[in-house]
């Protein structure tokens, strides 16, 4: 059984005393490929440090994060570019709008995803989508840029089912699906189970967002293991039926 976490953040400060043993701990959990999505300039350094370590594990994208744009976005946007002529990565990511936290660059936030859309295309690369509280905002540009060339992960899916069909009807899209999955009072699992899992890809956006049991402490990449034995569960299929397919999702996606 392999597992793949295709969104979490490992190379942040708070994996720094102990990255090894967490990574230790995903293999461990049949967890053996972690896609690592970048924020802004400041992370790109400690991420490939850590696909230098890991290079048969670790997998860089490279991308500015909503909530990382602010007025100097387009000197962010040219390091991207400068990265993209440089590296190897294999996604543009994570981009998006996210009207939680604030609304003041919404335009700006707009603007970088355009942007950052375009690059996609020009380098043949997918796209891992944040959309927080944006979802009408993600769906208008999406309209308009959408192609052939497209594709990618709404990542931290938690829409109803309309949105989710509205993703899948894109055609080159997956939905990504998290710890949320697992919360109590969460309404994620009946939309699931009205979706093919041919549209899923497993995630764990650690440091954030745990799974049950371990919500409100620091999320890891191990954890996949009990985002997809809920699934399992909602699906009531086996846990190696979700590994198979949602791991040979992720591979087609990203490779």
């Amino acid at each position: 059984m392999k597992l793949i976490d295709t969104h979490t953040h490992l190379y942040l400060e708070q994996f720094d005393n102990d990255i090894d043993e967490v990574i230790k701990r995903a293999l461990e959990n049949k967890v053996e490929q972690f896609f690592l999505p970048n924020i802004d300039s400041t992370t790109i350094a400690p991420m490939m440090d850590l696909v230098s370590k890991y290079p048969d594990n670790c997998f860089p994208t490279v991308g500015l994060h909503a909530t990382s744009v602010k007025e100097n976005f387009k000197e962010e946007l040219k390091i991207v570019e400068q990265q993209l002529e440089n590296n190897k990565f294999y996604a543009i990511g994570e981009i998006g709008i996210d009207l939680y936290w604030d609304k003041t660059f919404l335009q700006q936030q707009e603007e970088a995803f355009e942007y950052q859309i375009e690059l996609a295309k020009k380098h043949d690369l997918p796209i891992i989508i944040h959309a927080r509280k944006s979802f009408n905002q993600i769906f208008n540009i999406i309209d308009k840029l959408n192609d052939d060339k497209l594709t990618g992960i709404f990542h931290c899916f938690g829409g109803s089912f309309e949105q989710a069909n509205k993703i899948i009807d894109y055609k080159g899209f997956k939905l990504g699906i998290g710890g949320v999955l697992t919360f109590k009072n969460s309404k994620l699992g009946e939309v699931l189970k009205n979706v093919d899992l041919e549209h899923i890809v497993l995630e764990t956006d650690a440091p954030f967002l745990a799974p049950s049991p371990f919500r409100g402490k620091r999320n890891e990449s191990s954890y996949i293991l009990n985002i997809a034995e809920k699934l399992a569960e909602i699906k009531n299929i086996s846990l190696k039926k979700i590994a198979e397919i949602t791991s040979k999702n992720a591979e087609n996606l990203f490779f």
